[in-house]
């Protein structure tokens, strides 16, 4: 009993002792002096069996210790910091998986995910998707991604209402591929530009809705010409050459410049080689095919279609050159050539 009065006596002043220890100002962070942690865990008295009893001690402040972490805030913060490396990581690979899964190789995976610095995984993925939905195989999508990276800044809600465009143009399943790898700017440029084009094929030029989606299809360039050149270039080849719609559709002559056109074919309707056809469709000689007058190069067409040489066909352009300018000249403004005026009565009588 006197050993048990003892403990408790020595306890008794030990209180006030430490009572004054709490009372001091508790130190910042990173101060060189910190309270032991047995001081600020437990205050003991004596039990009446002689032993220590744990009491309730005064909750340490917010700044030293973090309760939502459970450690000192010092590391609590460090795991803050972590938590969305790890969480980017992690959306990184499910993206990379679906990539897998939809075909791209694991390089092409990993490389579209570079291709563009500043895009989120998910925003990558969302335009992919539209892309493969419309029918463009993987390749085709890396392909026009690496040439033309700035289409993963594209919001996906203007994504998906441009795919539902293209596809009621018919661009979709597959036929996209060519159009992307020519004009990738179909996918960024105003929607009314692309609607002035269509309908300059279809209510200038009468062609057909099909022959419409087969133009845009193997001449996407038509997508970046001037709308009334368009019609120019179409006005030439039926009046002054004689081209049908399915012709043109056909031979892909829109994708050719009206220059080059026009350069070729009037040095055979020069030489005697080429001849506009008639109202039925017929001419005194036998016109060359469009593939052998356009799609050949310069020295093809002079040895094989024109039988000319290059210095004949260098001073023609030269003098053709001077013509049309001269004409260009002598024309008042709004004033039509007689060739100009035949070739709309003709338009208007098959109308």
């Amino acid at each position: 009993m006197a050993a048990l009065s003892w403990q408790v006596s020595g306890w008794y002043h030990l209180i006030p002792l430490t009572w004054a220890r709490i009372a001091r100002p508790t130190p910042r962070l990173g101060d060189q002096e910190r309270i032991p942690a047995s001081l600020l865990r437990k205050l003991t008295t004596a039990s009446s069996r002689g032993g220590l009893e744990e009491l309730p001690c005064a909750e340490p402040e917010k700044r030293v210790q973090d309760p939502e972490c459970g450690t000192h805030l010092p590391q609590c913060l460090l795991e803050k910091q972590r938590a969305p490396v790890l969480g980017g990581s992690l959306e990184r690979e499910e993206v990379i998986s679906s990539l897998l899964d939809m075909g791209f190789s694991d390089v092409h995976a990993n490389e579209l995910l570079t291709v563009q610095p500043g895009t989120r995984p998910q925003q990558l993925l969302d335009i992919v998707s539209e892309l493969i939905l419309l029918g463009v195989n993987p390749e085709p999508v890396y392909v026009t991604l690496k040439k033309s990276p700035q289409l993963l800044k594209l919001p996906v809600m203007q994504m998906k209402k441009r795919s539902s465009y293209l596809r009621k143009l018919g661009l979709g399943e597959g036929k996209l591929r060519r159009v992307l790898h020519c004009c990738p700017e179909i996918l960024t440029m105003r929607q009314r530009d692309i609607a002035s084009t269509v309908r300059v094929l279809q209510e200038k030029c009468l062609f057909t809705v099909q022959q419409v989606t087969e133009i845009l299809h193997r001449c996407p360039y038509v997508l970046r010409e001037d709308p009334g050149e368009l019609e120019y270039k179409f006005q030439y080849a039926y009046f002054r050459m004689g081209v049908k719609h399915a012709d043109v559709v056909r031979t892909d002559f829109l994708q050719y410049s009206i220059t080059k056109t026009r350069q070729r074919h009037t040095f055979l309707e020069r030489l005697g080689r080429y001849q506009t056809p008639d109202k039925k469709g017929q001419t005194q000689v036998p016109n060359p095919p469009l593939r052998d007058i356009l799609r050949v190069s310069e020295a093809e067409f002079l040895a094989r279609t024109a039988c000319s040489s290059a210095k004949e066909f260098e001073v023609f352009k030269t003098l053709l050159a001077r013509e049309e300018e001269e004409e260009s000249e002598n024309r008042m403004p709004g004033d039509k050539s007689t060739r100009e005026e035949e070739e709309e009565e003709d338009w208007e009588g098959e109308l």
